[in-house]
């Protein structure tokens, strides 16, 4: 088992700690709670999220995540290059699993591009399919604009000729799913404003994205995804899981606003770079931005 603590605990504000963060192999869940903490959450599993028995049925609130692509990046220890129907049977079992884990009235937002090959494969669509299939209630989608950020395409195809144009993406999708029930309730503390609720409920969102090289990981996305849905679908204190956790972002985004959080990675690399991540957000906040959150626990 892969273990990496922080420094001793430190007082962010008056009552609250921010404790070690370890990468913790799976067990089996036992016991949801201890002395009145909830002890398998705010914690990095170094695991295959297509079978996550060390998080119980039904206490998840919201899951955010971006799977891989399966176009040959260079993740260390799975294959990116499955067959089409390897991948998306490998999608299915995840999605079950999140099914599982959520509760009833719980939320699913999935990032996820078109993949540019001929002929185009509109990921969107097939995750939409299996999503339906296995039981969730489509919400909506909405289509990320990255605009200038992604660069200067030089994939043109046929160049000013209808002979063969190719179609440039700068965009990507975020669909949104509920498990059972609309309507999660009023039973919690908001910290959504009016001006990002009228920003947030629109279909189209605009922010650029970041850096791969920067980040480290061949697929990441920028803080601002992760932290608007989390607000939008989730009250304070609520639970958060990413099951391609990668470099760590939702963690980020959920700790910083006062959520409880489950990382969950194949790769005991990714693993140790969303460690090192939160340890760099613990550092850098000083726990000002952390204030409200249940605290980063040990294993």
């Amino acid at each position: 088992m892969i273990r990496r603590s922080f420094a001793p605990r430190r007082e962010i504000i008056p009552g609250r700690t921010i404790a070690d963060v370890r990468i913790r192999s799976p067990r089996p869940a036992g016991r949801r709670m201890t002395g009145g903490r909830c002890m398998f959450a705010n914690r990095i599993y170094n695991a295959d999220a297509r079978n996550m028995s060390f998080i119980p049925d039904g206490v998840v609130d919201l899951v955010v995540t971006s799977p891989p692509y399966n176009v040959g990046k260079n993740y260390a220890t799975h294959d990116d290059c499955l067959s089409m129907e390897e991948y998306l049977d490998l999608l299915e079992q995840v999605w079950r699993e999140c099914y599982r884990v959520l509760a009833p009235g719980g939320r699913i937002a999935i990032n996820v591009a078109g993949v540019d090959r001929k002929p185009y494969l509109p990921l969107h669509a097939y995750i939409t399919l299996q999503m339906i299939r296995l039981g969730f209630q489509m919400r909506g989608e909405i289509i990320w604009n990255k605009g200038a950020s992604v660069g200067v395409s030089t994939a043109w195809g046929s160049w000013c000729s209808p002979s063969n144009p190719t179609l440039r993406d700068l965009h990507e999708y975020i669909l949104v799913f509920s498990k059972e029930d609309w309507r999660m309730g009023h039973r919690g503390e908001t910290d959504l404003t009016p001006e990002e609720f009228v920003t947030y409920t629109k279909s189209i969102w605009e922010f650029p994205t970041v850096s791969a090289k920067k980040v480290g990981h061949p697929a990441p996305f920028p803080l601002e995804l992760p932290s608007r849905l989390i607000k939008l679908y989730t009250y304070k204190g609520d639970l958060v899981l990413d099951p391609f956790n990668g470099s760590g972002t939702t963690c980020q985004a959920a700790a910083l606003l006062g959520r409880r959080w489950i990382g969950v990675d194949i790769d005991p690399g990714y693993c140790a770079l969303a460690e090192k991540n939160m340890r760099t957000l613990v550092d850098g906040a000083g726990g000002a931005g952390l204030g409200a959150a249940s605290g980063v626990a040990g294993a």
